[in-house]
């Protein structure tokens, strides 16, 4: 039985600030540091090997999965003391277009809270200028099917560690949940979701802990 493990990287500084942070590269807070380790640290404790390693090209991504590498105490991937990765920015979180940077709450204050929860949850319909959910899979399915799933149909362990709304994407593109489930889920910040595999078929998923 090998393993597909999604990560959503920890906290970011516009995650506590609440605003809406689309392809914009912003830092780690404190705590999201402290939550990449500890997702480290929970692969070691669930002696989960990792063969491969995905990831947006984003810097909370990177920084979540060299941090929570680095806590696993896992070796093979190292090559002179550099973590090595594919990073592609398919798998980048959602694009929000023209509400990058903005707060949350504010934005409810000048659009209305019923179309934000419309432009944030709704599956087809995309924020001005940015991209919808559906965008999202479109963009990572076909890179999941050509570069990921061969290496789970060969019996590899991946680790994907990602965003809220493309990890989202793989769920559907998995058959974990249907389009109109998704925007349902939430996706906790710094905490591995397993997914186990036997045969190339999903056989139950579950959070480390």
């Amino acid at each position: 039985m090998n393993k597909l493990v999604l990560l959503r990287h920890g906290q970011s500084q516009w995650n506590l600030e609440n605003k809406f942070t689309g392809w914009k590269d912003v830092p780690l807070t404190e705590k999201g540091i402290n939550e990449a380790n500890n997702a480290g640290l929970l692969l070691k404790k669930n002696n989960i090997e990792i063969d491969k390693i995905f990831s947006s090209v984003l810097e909370r991504a990177n920084k979540t999965a060299e941090i929570a590498m680095k806590a696993s105490g896992i070796k093979n991937l190292y090559k002179n003391g550099v973590l090595i990765y594919e990073k592609d920015q398919r798998l980048n979180e959602r694009d929000y277009g023209d509400l990058v940077g903005l707060n949350k709450a504010e934005t409810a204050d000048k659009f209305g809270k019923e179309q934000v929860h419309i432009w944030r949850r709704s599956y087809h319909t995309p924020p001005p200028n940015g991209e919808s959910l559906k965008d999202v899979v479109d963009r990572v399915s076909p890179y999941f099917s050509n570069t990921i799933e061969p290496l789970i149909l060969n019996k590899k362990n991946v680790l994907i560690v990602a965003h809220g709304n493309s990890l989202r994407a793989i769920m559907i593109k998995v058959g974990m949940y249907k389009s109109e489930e998704i925007s349902s889920i939430e996706l906790p910040t710094g905490r591995p979701l397993c997914l186990d595999y036997d045969k190339g078929q999903i056989k139950r998923f579950y959070y480390l802990d």
